[in-house]
């Protein structure tokens, strides 16, 4: 196990030792009933706080569902797990945030995303995958993607992900420097990996410009609380073999997660096969640069003998299912790889290829898709597809010890969601109401660390109506721009 994970293990489990007085015993029940929430602001230091008056769904290894429930924070961190009335009496001087009858549960984990790309949202629709790229999106960056371009897409991308509960997510972009500290400002836990590629991408000209890039920006944010840097070489049809065995050899060197393309599509496949004679996966594995710290995007197209490799070696994958259906890029294996023992969770992709941040349309996507791919109405049923999108999702991307489920000793990133919604109604099963029937707008509070980020469908930690008016002015632009380009080509 490598030191990065190991380092969140002892993190937690020391956490976990000094608050494990204040655990409650949990009950597994459900309840109905849904009001208008009332919220106050995150706990200060030292000081603690209960979201409480809700059904709390933990995520953790028995599924653990507690009626009446209530959630105590101390310091960012969950201090205890139990019912209302256990928790009050543990904590009788907390500062209260009132559930109102909704599901108090962890915060969503998007486990592949290029935030930035916000501002290219529906600019090139129904292509196939390449034709999208090299002809449309890689043109589009070459001439828009500066530090201030992602600085507001990703203030977009932060709006629209904490307003559908996403707490955490993995980005793969450009000037990922200035990306932190938006993200750093709106409050949100993110992977955030430096994009590599053999040939200029549009922050760094060269090779060595962009190793010294990410040995800048890994330096400058690695012990942050929130944020936790990547190394990111794009995919091993943009990225030579040479590159891609330093890459990995870099990310051993620093400590830090290592997140790329993999088998994305069939165009991949045939292109690394022509080129080495090996199916992607084979190919990755023969430089030796697979283990427990890479993540793995997309993964549509691995074989079974590929799965087992991935399980082996710890692989963690991030399946985006409306992003591979829009481009047609294929169905993945979902159920074959979480049989195997990998580690799956959910994405969207990039919003030019999705095209929102919706995570709650992942969840119900994946819990369908594999149901028709496959003829089984079993396969992924709603718990499964729920987990994929918190505690599994979490250990694809390598902080299960830190998030993705509310214990003890664990991070305070939690979302309440409301029930009230008439296309909520009635239910009788927690995991269906919540795959099957919960939308976006049906979040009504956000916490990461302790801190309330959203309520009632404001972001607290962004000015919704700059951003807006920036994204539209960026529209504009690359309209022009995109109008242009249509009258030079005909």
């Amino acid at each position: 196990m490598v030191q990065h994970r190991l380092r969140s293990r002892l993190a937690a489990l020391l956490t976990a030792f000094v608050l494990a007085s204040c655990t409650a015993d949990s009950a597994r029940l459900q309840s109905t009933g849904s009001s208008d929430l009332e919220v106050n602001e995150g706990a200060s230091k030292g000081e603690s706080l209960v979201v409480t008056g809700g059904t709390v769904v933990t995520l953790d290894d028995s599924d653990t569902i507690i009626e009446s429930g209530a959630v105590a924070v101390v310091e960012g961190r969950i201090a205890a797990v139990g019912t209302e009335q256990e928790i009050r009496k543990q904590f009788p001087e907390a500062r209260e945030i009132s559930a109102e009858g909704g599901i108090i549960m962890p915060g969503l984990v998007n486990a592949h995303t290029h935030i930035p790309m916000t501002l290219f949202r529906g600019l090139a629709d129904d292509l196939e995958l390449m034709d999208w790229l090299e002809n449309h999106i890689f043109p589009a960056e070459a001439a828009f993607v500066d530090e201030e371009f992602v600085r507001w897409g990703t203030k977009l991308a932060c709006l629209e992900m904490l307003q559908g509960g996403t707490t955490t997510f993995v980005d793969m972009y450009f000037y990922e420097d200035a990306i932190a500290e938006e993200v750093d400002r709106c409050g949100m836990r993110a992977l955030l990996s430096q994009t590599l590629f053999d040939f200029p991408a549009p922050d760094n000209e060269t090779w060595e410009e962009m190793i010294e890039a990410i040995r800048l920006f890994v330096d400058r944010w690695q012990d942050h609380p929130r944020i936790t840097p990547v190394i990111a070489p794009h995919a091993p049809y943009t990225v030579s073999g040479e590159n891609l065995v330093e890459a990995f050899a870099l990310a051993t060197e620093l400590d830090v997660p290592m997140n790329i393309h993999l088998a994305e599509d069939k165009d991949e496949v045939v292109t690394i096969r022509n080129k080495t004679g090996m199916t992607p996966v084979q190919y990755v594995d023969s430089l030796g640069i697979l283990d427990d710290r890479v993540l793995a995007a997309h993964m549509v197209w691995p074989t079974e003998s590929e799965i087992e490799i991935l399980a082996a070696n710890g692989v963690g994958v991030a399946h985006c299912p409306q992003s591979n259906m829009k481009v047609s890029a294929g169905i993945a294996p979902v159920p074959k790889m979480i049989a195997a023992g990998v580690a799956v969770g959910l994405g969207t992709d990039g919003t030019a290829s999705n095209n929102d941040l919706n995570l709650w349309e992942e969840i119900d996507t994946a819990a369908k898709l594999h149901k028709v791919d496959t003829l089984d109405p079993t396969v992924i049923p709603a718990r499964t597809a729920l987990r994929m999108a918190t505690i599994d999702g979490a250990r694809a991307i390598g902080l299960e010890d830190q998030i993705g489920s509310l214990e003890v000793g664990k991070r305070a990133d939690l979302i309440v969601v409301g029930t009230d919604g008439i296309h909520q109604q009635p239910y009788y099963d927690i995991y269906s109401l919540l795959v099957y029937s919960t939308k976006a707008s049906d979040v009504r509070m956000a916490m990461i660390e302790g801190k309330v980020v959203m309520q009632d469908d404001e972001v607290l930690t962004v000015d919704a109506d700059e951003v807006l008016a920036m994204a539209w002015e960026y529209q504009g632009k690359i309209a022009a721009n995109v109008a242009g380009s249509d009258a030079v080509a005909h």
